[in-house]
């Protein structure tokens, strides 16, 4: 995460644009917050000068959203809901009447403080946030303390493995990744508006979507959009789906998983693919007429156990009334089962166009021996109710452009 904090917007200025135009009237919308009508001014004319572009036009009749404006009030109004959720999630962890629910959470709008939070939960270090941040220890110390105070029980503890979240803090840390991922997504959105496509996307990319499909999509988009920039992580589809529902990542690209794997997250199937199996050009088994029977004895490198194309695997080898191969290796490095197929014996059972350059080449080659029932819905997969960035969404039109026709 971003921890410049110059780069986002000032929350509690977000607030009271908010208010402004669901009042409908600076007047109105002071009276709501308890503020005077010059703070609530005040705070708008700063936001509009941080961000460079009028919210509003001002009338006599009341303060009229721009275009700019527009673009603006979606992702304040996500990342407030995203900070208002945390009472009531900590009421309901904690029990009733644990957390304080009767009031807006003004203690968490601060960017900062924030910021901290999320740093201490990342590092478990407190002199190393301080580094990070350009702050004093005792400076960390204080704006924790303002968080546990309004949420009314400790966000992280002291053990000797460092400053580990507590449970409290591990039930509300998705949120708060959730509203300043909204707030660093603003700038990029205002620059859409004028037509100028910037920013960063970050891609979660699994096997199946990063050898080919991945890299030339984000060649096309790069190309077309210089100001783009592309991150992308290759953890295992657990830790992705936890830093999507976070806003950590955009969107997940590579095999999808069963459509009830989870309530809060969805796919988008692009194309589907049946496994093959691979060996290195000249295997003694590269030969026309190959039976189930000669696999027996043979090396394997498959993935990992409990992976949904292992599971593939192995039931489609039952239905060949075969006991499942045993691995001589699990990976889901595509570099390393390469390596191990050329320099070996050894046989894999991947998607075809993970490794097609080297089938191109003849380097590998696909024994004659279908596996039925193999197939793998290869797609997009996204967290329930997020606001696609204008970059990510390009990304992801040019990821739909390529994947057509496949399968």
């Amino acid at each position: 995460m971003d921890y410049e904090e110059d780069a986002l917007t000032n929350l509690m200025q977000i607030r009271a644009f908010s208010q402004v135009v669901t009042q409908g009237s600076v007047s109105r919308a002071a009276d709501e917050l308890f503020r005077t009508q010059s703070a609530i001014t005040r705070s708008i004319r700063d936001l509009e000068q941080k961000l460079a572009v009028p919210l509003f036009e001002r009338h006599a009749s009341g303060m009229l959203l721009t275009d700019f404006g527009k673009c603006v009030l979606p992702r304040a109004r996500r990342a407030i809901a995203e900070l208002h959720q945390v009472p009531a999630l900590l009421a309901r962890l904690l029990g009733k009447g644990a957390a304080r629910t009767d009031s807006e959470p003004l203690y968490l709008f601060n960017v900062r403080r924030l910021q901290i939070f999320v740093c201490l939960c990342e590092t478990r270090h407190m002199q190393t946030v301080a580094t990070l941040l350009g702050l004093s220890q005792p400076a960390i110390s204080a704006a924790l303390k303002v968080l546990e105070n309004g949420v009314g029980t400790p966000l992280l503890e002291r053990t000797p493995h460092g400053m580990v979240p507590s449970l409290a803090g591990r039930e509300i840390e998705a949120n708060i990744r959730r509203a300043l991922n909204e707030l660093h997504h603003i700038p990029a959105d205002i620059a859409a508006r004028r037509g100028v496509l910037t920013g960063a996307v970050r891609v979660g990319a699994l096997p199946l979507g990063r050898t080919r499909l991945l890299p030339q999509a984000i060649v096309q988009l790069t190309s077309r959009y210089p100001g783009v920039s592309v991150v992308t992580n290759e953890s295992a589809f657990s830790a992705l789906a936890s830093e999507l529902r976070s806003g950590d990542i955009d969107f997940i690209f590579g095999a999808l998983r069963a459509s009830d794997y989870a309530a809060d997250v969805y796919s988008e199937t692009l194309f589907t693919e049946e496994m093959v199996l691979l060996a290195r050009r000249g295997h003694p088994l590269a030969q026309a007429g190959l039976q189930p029977a000669q696999l027996k004895g043979a090396r394997w490198v498959l993935p990992r156990s409990a992976t949904p194309a292992r599971r593939l695997l192995d039931d489609c080898f039952l239905a060949m009334a075969m006991p499942p191969p045993s691995p001589v290796v699990e990976t889901g490095d595509l570099a390393l089962v390469r390596g191990l197929l050329l320099n070996s014996d050894m046989l894999a059972a991947v998607s075809a166009h993970q490794l097609e350059h080297e089938l191109a080449s003849g380097e590998l080659v696909q024994l004659p021996l279908a596996l039925p029932n193999t197939g793998r819905a290869i797609g997009l997969t996204f967290r329930t109710g997020s606001l696609h960035s204008p970059a990510a969404q390009a990304l992801i039109d040019s990821l739909r452009a390529q994947c057509a026709g496949i399968g």
